[in-house]
C-alpha cells in the first residue's frame, strides 16, 4: 500500500510540453473512454509524460500502470527520465522491466517494459489484473507483438470494464487504430520540435531498393566516403553558425557491420577530438546508456541502426546523417526461410530519423539519397505480420486458448498462406495435430 499512497500524497508535476498543455482534455477522456488514441510528432512528450497521467488517473482507482516500448533501451531510459521528475528512486514507484533485467518491486506503480514481457506476463495473468491502464507506445512500428497485444487488448476489454488502454502513435496512421477500437477519441498534440534542414547528398542517382538490387553493392562501397564528407558539412556548418561544441551527429547505419566500418572510417579520417560511439539492439544495456551522458563536453558521433529512430531523445544531437536503409525481417513462406535484408525505409521511418535533430535547437538532416528516391518509398512500413513465420504466435494463441489464428481480430489480418504455412511447420514438428490445419 506504500505505493498507492505516494500516489495520493505526491505532486505530480509536469515540464512545459506540448502533451501537458492538453492534459486536463486527456484525463476527461481517459475517464470517459476505455480506450484513447494519442497522436504526437516528436518532442511532443507523449513517452515520459502521458504514463505520468496515467499515472495520476490510476491513483484514484490504486491500479498500476503499464508502458510497452517497442525496445528495450526506451523502456529503460524512459523509466530513468519519469522516475527523475517524481524525484524517486528507479525501481520504487517508477520501474522497468526488459529480458535479463528488472527493476520494479511490488510497490512499483508505473511499469515500462517491452512489449514482450507484457505478453510474457499474459501466460500467467490472463486478464492483467496487476494493471489499471496500458500504454502501448509507439504503435505506429506495427510489431508482431504489437498487433498481438491489440488484438488481445480488443477481447478483453469488455471483461474488464475497468481497464484503461491508451494507443499512442508518432504517425498520422492513426484512424485506423481508432476505427480498430471501435472509434476510440484521437488527440493530436503537436511536437516541441524546431526547424529542421533538410540536405539530399545522394550516393547514388538510382532509386535503390535494398540489398536485392545490383547497384546497392556500389553504395556500400562509396557509403563511407560519403559519411566521412557529410560529417565535415555538418562541423563546418557548426562552426559558421558559432556553437562548434554542440555539433553532435547521429548516423544512421543499417547494420551492426556497417556501423563498425564506419566507426573505424571516422576514427581514422574523421573530425579530430571526436568521439564515436555505436548503437544497436545487440549491445549491453549499459553500453546503450552512454549515449545520454556526455563525458568532457567533447563533440560526439553516435552511429545507430533504427533502434534510435523512436521513443528516446539523444542529448546535444543538432545532426542526423541518414543513410536511408535498415534490416528488415522477410520471410518467404515457399522456401521457408526468414531473411533480413536491407531495405529502404519508408517515408514515415525518414521523417522519424530527421525529427531526431530538431529537438534542443534547429536541425540539419543530410539524406545520403535523392528527393525522388524518398518520394517514390512507401508511406509507411509494411506490419511484421505480414512478413513473418507466424508459427510462434500459433503456438501462443493455442496456449491462451485463444482459437486458430485466422479468427483473431487482428488489426491487419495475416496472409492466409503464413498462417497454413506456420501451422504445416508445427505439424511437421509434432506440436499440433494434423486436424488443425486449414486449406
Amino acid at each position: 500500500m506504500q505505493g498507492f499512497f505516494l500516489i495520493f500524497t505526491m505532486n505530480i508535476t509536469y515540464p512545459d510540453l506540448p502533451i501537458s498543455r492538453r492534459r486536463n482534455d486527456i484525463l476527461a477522456a481517459m475517464r470517459e473512454h476505455q480506450v484513447i488514441v494519442v497522436v504526437g510528432e516528436t518532442g511532443s512528450g507523449k513517452t515520459t509524460q502521458l504514463p505520468k497521467m496515467a499515472m495520476e488517473l490510476a491513483g484514484e482507482a490504486r491500479g498500476r500502470v503499464g508502458c510497452t516500448q517497442p525496445r528495450r533501451l526506451a523502456a529503460a531510459s524512459a523509466s530513468r527520465r519519469v522516475a527523475e521528475e517524481l524525484n524517486c528512486d528507479l525501481g520504487g514507484l517508477v520501474g522497468y522491466q526488459v529480458r535479463f533485467e528488472e527493476k520494479a518491486g511490488p510497490d512499483t506503480r508505473l511499469k515500462f517494459m517491452t512489449d514482450g514481457i507484457l505478453l510474457a506476463e499474459l501466460a500467467h495473468d490472463r486478464y492483467l489484473t496487476k494493471y489499471d491502464t496500458i500504454i502501448i507506445d509507439e504503435a505506429h512500428e506495427r510489431s508482431l507483438n504489437i498487433d498481438f497485444i491489440m488484438g488481445y487488448l480488443k477481447q478483453l476489454l469488455p471483461r474488464r470494464k475497468d481497464l484503461k488502454v491508451i494507443i499512442t502513435s508518432a504517425t498520422l496512421d492513426v484512424n485506423r487504430f481508432s476505427s480498430y477500437f471501435n472509434g476510440a477519441p484521437i488527440f493530436e498534440v503537436e511536437g516541441r520540435s524546431f526547424p529542421v534542414e533538410l540536405r539530399y547528398r545522394p550516393i547514388s542517382e538510382l532509386n535503390i531498393g535494398g540489398s536485392d538490387d545490383d547497384e546497392f553493392d556500389d553504395f556500400e562501397e562509396n557509403l563511407p566516403r560519403a559519411v566521412v564528407s557529410a560529417v565535415e558539412e555538418c562541423f563546418q556548418d557548426a562552426q559558421q553558425k558559432g556553437h562548434p561544441e554542440y555539433a553532435d551527429i547521429l548516423i544512421f547505419a543499417s547494420t551492426e557491420q556497417e556501423i563498425r566500418e564506419l566507426q573505424e572510417t571516422l576514427q581514422k579520417h574523421g573530425p579530430r577530438h571526436t568521439e564515436v560511439l555505436p548503437l544497436y539492439a545487440r549491445l549491453a544495456l549499459a553500453e546503450q546508456q552512454k549515449i545520454f551522458n556526455p563525458s568532457g563536453g567533447g563533440r560526439r558521433i553516435i552511429i545507430a541502426t533504427n533502434v534510435a529512430e523512436t521513443a528516446l531523445t539523444v542529448p546535444n544531437i543538432r545532426y542526423v546523417i541518414d543513410s536511408g536503409f535498415a534490416r528488415i525481417s522477410r520471410y518467404n513462406y515457399r522456401s521457408r526461410v526468414q531473411r533480413l535484408p536491407i531495405e529502404a525505409v519508408s517515408q514515415a521511418a525518414a521523417n522519424q530519423r530527421k525529427g531526431r535533430c530538431g529537438r534542443i535547437a534547429p536541425g540539419v538532416c543530410i539524406r545520403l539519397y535523392s528527393e525522388e528516391d524518398f518520394q517514390s518509398r512507401p508511406e509507411f512500413t509494411e506490419p511484421e505480420i505480414k512478413r513473418t513465420n507466424l508459427a510462434s504466435v500459433i503456438l501462443q494463441m493455442q496456449s491462451l486458448g485463444l482459437g486458430a489464428l485466422e479468427d483473431f481480430d487482428f488489426i491487419e489480418p495475416p496472409d492466409l498462406r503464413l498462417v497454413n504455412d506456420g501451422r504445416k511447420l508445427l505439424i511437421e514438428l509434432g506440436e499440433i495435430g494434423r486436424a488443425s490445419c486449414r486449406e
